[in-house]
């Protein structure tokens, strides 16, 4: 179930809670993408109060009238209402994938409602830290000899050339977003099949690059070995930026550690936010 609210420009937009606890304002990535595929975190709830955002134009929330606000900095705003909605003074914010890039502006556009920053596998454009495509290659072919490789591999090189169907985006799946091709991987690609949304295709922009030295809150980046974006040199990168952060590298996951590896994943995210 579903509680909402009307962000700065009016837009309705959904949350959903899981767990119990202090709460956690966690952000989905994609772009485009709704709530739903972070589930409970690998098992976080039982220790946090999930407070799950539907970005605008995803799941149970309103599309705006005005498409510009998809962009990642008038995103940050919609965290921000949330803020004030929930009665919050200063915030655990968690951003995954794309929505790190949001995370990140938020941070260093309102510094002092940080309490503490996790960044899960997170996009790095906000904060200038560039992957090149002979990284992302490299990373990518480091997993070669995964029985899954040649399919994927076909399937994204497909991808990159322009051809963004979801039947491509599902063959490539375990390459760039899981690694390991387990049950619980495969159970959650099913699952999560075709979650993106318009805000997906009318562009992310918006990100600039902005200086994050004032955000003095504690900061968590955790990526994944075998993530080719970011890969675990961008994001030891990435946490040299903030004054105070840490890197956590999942020797067994990809893009979405909690689903492959979700004790790894719980036990770090939680001794941090503690």
């Amino acid at each position: 179930m579903a509680d909402f609210f009307r962000s700065h420009d009016g837009t309705r937009l959904a949350y959903h809670r899981a767990g119990s606890g202090d709460p956690v304002i966690c952000l989905p990535g994609g772009p485009g993408r709704s709530s739903g595929y972070l589930e409970e975190l690998g098992g976080l709830s039982a220790r946090r109060l999930l407070v799950k955002l539907d970005p605008r134009g995803t799941g149970n929330s309103d599309r705006p009238e005005d498409p510009a606000t998809y962009r990642a900095d008038r995103l940050v705003e919609d965290v921000e209402a949330l803020r004030v909605h929930l009665g919050l003074d200063r915030i655990d914010l968690l951003g995954h994938s794309a929505a790190g890039n949001v995370a990140i502006l938020y941070a260093a556009r309102h510094p002092d409602r940080i309490r503490t920053l996790t960044l899960v596998a997170p996009g790095l454009t906000a904060a200038g830290v560039e992957l090149t495509d002979d990284e992302w290659y490299a990373a990518v072919h480091a997993l070669a000899d995964r029985d899954y490789y040649p399919d994927a591999y076909e399937a994204l090189v497909a991808l990159d050339k322009g051809d963004d169907s979801p039947e491509l985006r599902e063959r490539a799946l375990p390459l760039y977003m899981y690694g390991l091709w387990n049950e619980a991987a495969r159970a959650h690609a099913a699952a999560h099949a075709g979650d993106r949304a318009e805000a997906a295709h009318v562009g992310f922009g918006g990100f600039g690059t902005v200086d994050v030295s004032a955000v003095t809150a504690p900061v968590l980046v955790l990526t994944g070995a075998l993530d080719p974006a970011p890969t675990p040199a961008k994001a030891t990168e990435l946490a040299a930026l903030f004054p105070d952060a840490r890197v956590a590298v999942d020797p067994l996951s990809s893009h979405c550690p909690w689903v492959t590896n979700p004790s790894f994943f719980t036990e770090t995210v939680s001794a941090f936010l503690d």
